[in-house]
């Protein structure tokens, strides 16, 4: 099973300290379990007899939680901890270290309320959730903050933070998991889609390889009567109107279809990159982009161009916010406007994008292969919508992964063209386009219709190390 689509909880431990209420544990258990009960959250936590009230304070109580966190590694992406008063610094750190997880963890604390600031309710929250990250700071463990540095689980704000801390476990687990199938070599004039393996493989990225003619050769030998070309063909009429493509064509779309199919169940992949062009339309006489938008709009994204690296993007940025990605073009200035531009491409766009979605060809394509070989393209334009925006990058020369990622608007501005088109709204996009070009990064974009950015700053940047530009005004 993807490790994306494994159950997902979420550790907490409750912070403890001898000389605060018991009465302040006993009711943060209490309200956070209720507030994962809301949200649809699962949690793991000590019961409230395992050790005094389900929290954590000496060593013994730590090794508890840990052994607790260990048996449910496999489904544990974050841990929660929860300061209802000023906690034990080293009861928090020890329970991380020896449960040994290595998945993102939330610090946050309890305000004090000035009514209450006798002994019998005084938290001091606020100085303990300091003390408790300078000793994940020694111990070397990452961890993320609340917007605010004391707050309420039952606050809006909080619990906002805590969707936003999922969505980082989520791209974290699924990043350093992830497996991509590159199907064919890359088209020798896209210098630009250029990748290393090697790094991506160092951060837990695999990428499967396979032939075009391997890819090919077993949808040539597929016919029509086939029970699985028969099963694709109609999936593909649900998806898409057939309109003014050929029966010939769709029969070679759906037999290329179950073909790829098979091969990422074979490999468990998570997302391909495929060699759209030009091999395809010569050698076997359709576009591939019916495919592959269908497979990303069933979170199982593919980019063109064996564009590996902006799979991955489209990967990421789909485990931030549950939704599908496109890979699109920084394409073209729209009129005099510095902060606008087109995204375009020749159409393989999830169809969340595209509500006026219909089949057809590639006109610029066609230019060159013959517009009769290239039915399959998608055509349709993307309303206006939130924007995340993003790439992912090895930079070879300094062996790293580099990124950057932003947010602004899909607008409805006028734009008569063809295939799969946008106009983007970006603060600044003048200084972005400065950053984009200075540092080396790909004509490949992906769009996100979320507000995102933020997460995955802090999935990739904070926890998986790498190297993070948030475009921001």
């Amino acid at each position: 099973m993807s490790t994306a689509k494994l159950p997902l909880s979420i550790g907490i431990i409750i912070g403890n300290r001898d000389f605060f209420p018991d009465s302040l544990v006993e009711k943060a258990r209490t309200e956070i379990i209720d507030v994962f009960a809301k949200l649809n959250l699962t949690p793991v936590l000590l019961g409230s007899t395992d050790t005094k009230l389900g929290g954590v304070e000496t060593f013994r109580e730590a090794q508890k939680c840990a052994e607790l966190f260990k048996r449910h590694s496999e489904e544990i992406a974050g841990v929660l901890v929860l300061l209802p008063n000023f906690g034990d610094e080293k009861g928090v750190a020890d329970t991380l270290k020896m449960a040994n997880l290595n998945v993102p963890v939330l610090v946050q604390a309890y305000p004090d309320e000035l009514t209450k600031m006798n002994v019998v309710n005084r938290r001091d929250s606020w100085c303990g959730k300091i003390s408790v990250c300078n000793n994940l700071y020694q111990y070397g463990i990452k961890y993320s903050l609340t917007n605010q540095h004391v707050c309420y689980p039952s606050d809006a704000l909080f619990q906002q933070d805590l969707k936003d801390f999922v969505a980082v476990c989520r791209v974290v687990r699924g990043v350093r998991n992830v497996r991509i199938g590159a199907v064919g070599a890359r088209p020798g004039a896209f210098n630009t889609v250029r990748y290393s393996e090697k790094i991506l493989q160092r951060n837990g990225i695999t990428v499967t390889t396979v032939d075009l003619s391997e890819i090919l050769g077993k949808a040539n030998k597929l016919t029509k009567d086939d029970a699985s070309v028969k099963q694709h063909l109609e999936s593909i009429n649900a998806y898409v109107a057939q309109g003014k493509t050929p029966n010939e064509a769709m029969l070679q779309i759906a037999k290329l279809d179950v073909v790829l199919k098979g091969f990422m169940e074979e490999y468990a992949l998570d997302a391909t990159a495929i060699q759209c062009w030009t091999s395809l339309q010569q050698n076997y006489g359709c576009n591939v982009c019916t495919s592959m938008s269908i497979m990303s709009e069933n979170m199982l994204p593919s980019a063109c161009e064996v564009d590996v690296t902006g799979t991955l993007s489209m990967y990421a940025m789909q485990l931030a916010s549950g939704s599908p990605s496109a890979l699109v073009d920084w394409n073209n200035n729209y009129a005099d406007d510095p902060n606008k531009c087109v995204l375009f491409h020749c159409g393989n766009w999830a169809k969340s994008f595209l509500p006026d979605i219909k089949m057809d060809t590639a006109p610029i394509l066609g230019t060159t292969v013959g517009v009769e070989n290239t039915y399959g393209a998608l055509d349709g334009r993307t309303p206006a919508s939130p924007l995340t925006y993003g790439r992912i990058s090895t930079d070879d020369p300094k062996g790293i992964i580099k990124a950057y990622f932003g947010e602004g608007e899909l607008t409805d501005d006028p734009l008569k063209t063809f295939g799969n088109r946008a106009v983007a709204q970006i603060p600044n996009l003048q200084g972005l386009m400065q950053y984009v070009c200075r540092n080396g990064f790909e004509h490949h974009v992906v769009m996100n219709a979320s507000k995102t950015g933020g997460i995955l700053q802090e999935a990739l940047g904070n926890y998986m190390g790498w190297d993070i530009y948030h475009h921001k005004v």
